[in-house]
């Protein structure tokens, strides 16, 4: 079985979001230092493009976590590969997805970092799939809301392959 790709959104596209979402967020922060937390490993994209656009003070962690089960849908069980390297307690934190769709596992996680006392806890996310949600998560900033396609690129991966395209493409199996 062979795959192509579709570009669902072009890398001019997610570029001018990615710029207005940080303005909105370097606005939202003014005059604060906000601690990003990327979410490994299809997040890390999303984060240093991000990070890159703020205008304001940025310190940044990195969590992996995951959500497995006998089939290949989220099962709902969530469990923390790699933990936060330092303290959250007091600071802004701004959680960083590549892909929000069951919300599943980013409910466990903002309750998971919620219970070590932030200052501010928000979510940050590339894309989001409003359809597929099981579990309601408050997502404070959305770059695009998606249909319910398997998305590839800007980290988002099938099979490993694909994360480094600077778009977000469809996978379309043959």
């Amino acid at each position: 079985m062979s795959e192509t790709i579709r570009v669902l959104l072009s890398e001019e596209e997610v570029d001018k979001r990615i710029a207005e979402i940080a303005a909105k967020i370097s606005e939202d922060y003014n005059g604060e230092q906000v601690h990003m937390i990327c979410v490994l490993k299809g997040g890390v994209f999303f984060t240093c493009e991000l990070a890159k656009r703020l205008t304001i003070p940025v310190s940044m962690d990195f969590m992996s976590v995951s959500s497995y089960g006998a089939d290949t849908k989220s099962s709902g069980v969530v469990k923390i590969v790699k933990d936060l390297d330092e303290g959250i307690e007091g600071k802004n934190v701004l959680v960083v997805e590549d892909i929000i769709d069951s919300g599943r596992t980013l409910s466990y996680l903002l309750e998971y970092l919620r219970n070590r006392n932030p200052k501010s806890l928000k979510l940050c996310t590339l894309l989001d799939k409003p359809e597929r949600r099981v579990v309601e998560v408050d997502v404070d900033y959305t770059c695009f809301d998606i249909p319910d396609e398997f998305v590839v690129g800007y980290g988002l991966d099938y099979a490993q392959k694909y994360r480094n395209l600077p778009y977000i493409g469809v996978v379309e199996l043959g």
